[in-house]
């Protein structure tokens, strides 16, 4: 079940609102990409934890997702223990990603920057072969990522580099409008969060484009690295 790209988000949608688009680029390119989504979103204002899992699925398909699976840690109330870093090093030893990608260091919602201090943390310690972990009865190798780059989310953060997602950017959209519940209905009578608004989608393209400007490409998505990034030769940054 190994992949290329492991991508964990501490809610169903936060992958596709932050980085659907360098996601479905990547598989574009022919790399194999999971999703582990850490809680059921079963806190959020709008729609039921039910709800969440339909239109994940929907999402996965649109994106084109190899693999996705849910921990169903408590939303809201998960924290920075053993239990929960144990259970996400097996899902890296599972996947055995070259990248991981996860949560923005700080954000609006307090589950996202626990999130990311969580994966990365794991990230480190799942290369430690006496920290033992099993899946299915059989014990798990070691295993650590090339490199952990967290995702933009809510908050604007300075991006450490980003990812030109030209022409990614309606099935970007679509993945997000999969989760119908979350997004824009003109018939639901459900109350109104910062992420219904019918200008919502209007904001996300908006980032995208902001992201983009500088590096003169149409759309483009922003990541922070915990470490610095090494190149080849410069016109790798061209």
């Amino acid at each position: 079940m190994k992949v290329n790209i492991l991508a964990f988000a501490a809610h169903p949608d936060d992958i596709e609102i932050s980085c659907a688009g360098t996601i479905c680029k990547q598989i574009s390119l022919g790399h194999k990409v999971a999703i582990v989504d850490l809680t059921r979103g079963e806190l959020g204002t709008r729609g039921t934890s039910e709800t969440r899992a339909t239109e994940s699925n929907a999402s996965s398909k649109i994106m084109g997702i190899h693999y996705r699976e849910n921990l169903k840690f408590r939303d809201g109330f998960f924290v920075h223990d053993e239990p929960h870093l144990m259970e996400i090093i097996k899902m890296i030893r599972k996947y055995q990603p070259q990248i991981v990608l996860c949560n923005s260091p700080s954000d609006r919602h307090p589950d996202h920057g626990r999130a990311g201090k969580l994966v990365a943390e794991a990230c480190f310690l799942s290369g430690l072969p006496k920290i033992k972990t099993y899946y299915e009865d059989s014990e798990q190798m070691a295993s650590r990522p090339k490199a952990v780059y967290h995702y933009i989310q809510d908050y604007f953060l300075k991006p450490d580099f980003v990812v030109d997602v030209s022409g990614f950017e309606k099935q970007k959209i679509k993945a997000i409008k999969a989760f119908k519940t979350q997004f824009f209905d003109p018939e639901s009578n459900e109350p109104n969060t910062p992420i219904s608004r019918e200008d919502f989608f209007d904001f996300i393209l908006g980032r995208m484009k902001e992201m983009g400007r500088p590096i003169g490409v149409d759309y483009a998505e922003g990541f922070i690295s915990n470490r610095y990034i090494g190149i080849h030769q410069l016109n790798d940054l061209i």
